[in-house]
């Protein structure tokens, strides 16, 4: 795991995983503005549907301010990795161009459409199982660390799973996926709780999904040469 981190922090000057961090972080605050701004004009509805005075409304554009700030929070990752998700093809031939030339002459593209169903996927599941989950945080919310630990077993679970995706997609055949994400479960926690913990860092998270991709790609290709 160090070895894939710090490989994949040395590649982060590579001008195509730049370009690859650049078009994900932008489209990734577009969409956060795009739902602060949604948002705001919501609030604003309801107060003047309400007929409330401008005290009132300052409020509530406060507190609009406040609930999009902690929204932004927990979507920043499911948004950034749907969107990296798209490109990660990029990543990922970035990596194997300069590390591993073998696997990338061998390699298939995937195609735009699945690229899109991968990252849409991640999002939604990202979502829906820690809203599922929200009842559980809250319950062990009274002990800190239990909702901590339990945050880092879902969110590092799913992470993995989507990561180690967007490398086999190019080298698993179809039918040998179900045989790979068996044979590869704990290598991919491993690397969904990584990347958990660089989401939770200041600067770090802005290129966390791009490294993350990059790590998952050192690491199936270092479990395929041993």
């Amino acid at each position: 795991m160090l070895r894939a981190f710090f490989l994949s922090v040395g590649q982060l000057g590579d001008p195509k995983i730049i370009k690859v961090f650049l078009k994900s972080l932008g489209v990734t605050l577009v969409l956060l503005a795009l739902f602060g701004v949604a948002m705001w004009y919501g609030a604003q509805g309801l107060v003047a549907w309400m007929g409330a005075g401008v005290e009132t409304g300052g409020w509530v554009g406060v507190a609009t301010v406040l609930l999009w700030l902690s929204v932004a929070f927990f979507l920043f990752r499911a948004i950034a990795i749907a969107v990296v998700g798209i490109f990660a093809d990029d990543v990922v031939a970035a990596v194997e161009a300069k590390h591993y030339p073998e696997a990338l002459a061998e390699a298939r593209d995937v195609p735009f459409g699945r690229s899109v169903r991968m990252g849409l996927g991640s999002a939604g599941r990202l979502i829906l199982i820690n809203l599922a989950v929200s009842p559980l945080y809250l319950l062990l919310l009274i002990t800190g660390v239990g909702t901590a630990l339990l945050f880092f077993i879902v969110n590092g679970w799913l992470l993995g799973q989507d990561l180690g995706e967007m490398v086999a997609a190019r080298h698993v055949p179809h039918k040998g996926m179900k045989n790979w994400r068996g044979s590869t479960s704990f290598q991919r926690f491993t690397l969904g709780l990584a990347g958990t913990a660089l989401f939770l860092v200041p600067i770090l998270n802005l290129v966390a999904p791009v490294l993350g991709a990059a790590m998952a790609t050192h690491l199936f290709h270092g479990r395929r040469r041993v």
